[in-house]
């Protein structure tokens, strides 16, 4: 288990290494998105069976966005069109965000549970 300050580096990096996709691939930037940006601490609060699985999501799509981000900018650098393989990663990007974001039981529009 990686622990809640690592995943939650962890998904932050996901999250620009996105974004940078994102613009390699021709695409509009995207908006913040309130679920995405609150995932470390809804994550933490959650049931352990819960955030391992997440844990582990999230690091499987670190292995697979690392060296994916590092081709594309190898061949954005060589002068090569990365627009269709950076759409390929982006939708690949986007489903596996999707499907980590689908752990977090549904809460209500609160946001995150605070104690003191």
């Amino acid at each position: 288990m990686l622990g809640a300050s690592a995943t939650s580096m962890r998904w932050g990096a996901l999250s620009e290494a996105g974004s940078v996709v994102s613009m390699l691939a021709g695409l509009p930037a995207e908006s913040p998105d309130k679920l995405a940006r609150n995932f470390p601490a809804l994550i933490r609060d959650c049931p352990p069976w819960r955030r391992q699985l997440a844990e582990n999501a999230v690091a499987d799509l670190a292995a697979i966005m690392e060296p994916g981000l590092a081709a594309l900018l190898a061949v954005n650098a060589r002068g090569a069109d990365p627009r269709p393989a950076a759409t390929a990663l982006w939708h690949e990007f986007m489903s596996a965000r999707a499907a980590i974001l689908g752990l977090l039981p549904q809460s209500s529009h609160l946001g995150p549970r605070r104690s003191a």
